[in-house]
């Protein structure tokens, strides 16, 4: 399978800062999938873990692909109960054998569960003080709580707490509050989504302050909307995100690229 066969890619380089692309929905073309992904120019893959049951899968790829591959290591809100000391001490153990590149993916999720709300938030806190701790930054999952997060960072404000607000899809206003705190805006699918009025928000942002990402397996962009997403797609965000800024492709992944190598430390 390929794809922009006509668009040569020669001097590109696209980071995607957030895909999940050790989970079973790869399980049958995993390989191919990365392959195609570094053709359309996507030479690094930043792994957000999930819960105590993804560790394994994410830690084995990235061993497979040790300089393309980078594991963080955090507890997803939506994987929050109540037994939220358990399972974050779990996450803790392997956070402790070495180092990630951040400590992700966490935050608050307040459309699938309103229920643990407290343990959401008393796990999001308790991550970011590991995180300040080592020096590395953080990927944040909000979904429906954006108060919420803002507060929690104003809480936990230091001047080691920086990282990426993944799948960022607010308002202008948003996006400066998560400017201010040292955040990127991590950019994805919904870009590309007609009705998302985020082309709008992103006209009155700078470049210097967004990443690209692709949440793989989940919100494919745009034509592949619905289906599942790959890391490759990322391409069709870069280009989306060119016709907004009214840029040429090759400065979007230039400096998305660079914004992502500073705030992951890679550079």
């Amino acid at each position: 399978m390929q794809f922009f066969a006509s668009d040569k890619i020669e001097g590109r380089m696209f980071i995607d800062t957030h895909t999940h692309i050790y989970v079973k929905q790869f399980d049958d073309d995993r390989t191919e999938m990365i392959e195609r992904a570094i053709a359309q120019g996507v030479e690094s893959f930043f792994m957000p873990n999930i819960d105590r049951e993804s560790i394994d899968s994410m830690l084995n790829l990235e061993q497979q692909y040790p300089d393309r591959c980078f594991a963080m290591m955090g507890l997803h809100p939506c994987s929050v109960a109540a037994n939220v000391e358990e399972e974050l001490s779990v996450i803790k153990e392997h956070f402790d054998l070495r180092k990630f590149v951040a400590v992700g993916e966490i935050g608050i999720d307040l459309y699938w569960e309103k229920k643990f709300l407290d343990q959401q938030v008393y796990a999001f806190k308790e991550q970011i003080k590991w995180a300040i701790a080592a020096d590395i930054p953080i990927v944040i999952h909000c979904r429906d709580a954006t108060p919420e997060v803002l507060s929690v960072l104003r809480e936990c404000a230091h001047e080691k707490l920086r990282g990426i607000f993944h799948c960022f899809g607010g308002s202008v206003s948003e996006a400066k509050d998560i400017i201010d705190l040292g955040f990127l805006l991590g950019i994805g699918g919904v870009l590309t989504f007609k009705k998302s009025g985020l082309d709008n928000t992103l006209k009155e942002i700078d470049l210097e302050h967004i990443v690209l990402e692709t949440d793989s397996p989940y919100l494919a962009p745009a034509p592949y909307r619905g289906k599942r997403n790959e890391s490759g797609y990322l391409r069709l965000v870069a280009e989306k995100l060119a016709e907004v800024k009214e840029l040429p492709l090759s400065q979007i992944a230039q400096i998305t690229t660079q914004n992502a190598k500073k705030v992951f430390q890679m550079t």
